[in-house]
């Protein structure tokens, strides 16, 4: 396990072969064997395998084609449509119409997608994360009739790899890591934390084509930028709370 994990890479092009059956449910079995808060397992995973969704998926992920070529796709969603209708049919009256149940069951559904990329690898498969699950949720919840209580959080492009990427590279252990309390950083400690980021070659390619000063700004101006993290975390609030989860009474 320890293997897979130091090699873990993230896979964009992949065979058109399909996963057995048998491969596959032991995988999203062994997904069902994360951590859960009180064992309420308040999440769900839609597996889809037919090309005209992806085909809707693929548009919904902003066009990223290892959404088409992998020929599993998994939607990893909180959910808790399920409990509340197994407590009401129970004489229970559920109180999970609020932000922090959506926030539980969001962890639970990132630990079950962890499971399963591992579980995946360990068979042989690839795997990429796909983020835009929560950029693009109103669109998911039409695409796979997600209901009231259910928010997609996250997801998987799963398939064979056709490719042999290199290992990305991961900022030191000590950059992550704070022993007894948080340790807050200095300048001197970002500096020796990002060195080795910023002087790799494909670094300074990055900047050679988006004609930056700094790696920095690449994130900022270009990649990850205010207006669009701004505009994404309104839209995503609004589909939290049209799926049920911000009642604060």
């Amino acid at each position: 396990m320890l293997d897979t994990i130091f090699n873990h890479k993230s896979i964009r092009k992949y065979k058109q072969k399909l996963i057995e059956d048998k491969v596959l449910e032991e995988i999203l079995a062994a997904g069902t064997r994360a951590s859960t808060t009180g064992n309420m397992q308040v999440y769900s995973m839609v597996v889809t395998r037919d090309k005209e969704i992806r085909s809707q998926l693929w548009e919904a992920h902003f066009k990223q084609n290892m959404v088409l070529q992998a020929p599993v796709h998994i939607t990893f969603c909180a959910d808790f449509n399920r409990f509340n209708k197994w407590c009401r049919q129970r004489k229970a009256i559920p109180g999970y119409d609020n932000f922090l149940s959506f926030f539980t069951a969001a962890i639970d559904a990132l630990l079950v997608s962890q499971n399963v990329a591992l579980a995946a690898e360990t068979h042989g498969l690839g795997i990429c994360y796909l983020g835009t699950a929560t950029y693009m949720a109103e669109k998911i919840i039409d695409i796979l009739n997600l209901p009231i209580g259910v928010v997609p959080v996250a997801a998987l492009a799963l398939g064979y790899p056709d490719e042999e990427p290199e290992l990305t590279d991961r900022i030191p252990l000590d950059g992550v890591i704070h022993y007894e309390k948080y340790k807050d950083y200095s300048e001197k400690d970002i500096n020796k934390i990002y060195e080795d980021k910023e002087g790799l070659e494909q670094t300074l390619q990055l900047l050679k084509e988006n004609k930056k000063e700094t790696l920095a700004q690449i994130f900022t101006d270009n990649r990850y930028t205010k207006k669009d993290n701004v505009f994404f975390s309104k839209e995503f609030l609004k589909v939290i709370e049209k799926q049920g989860f911000m009642n604060n009474e």
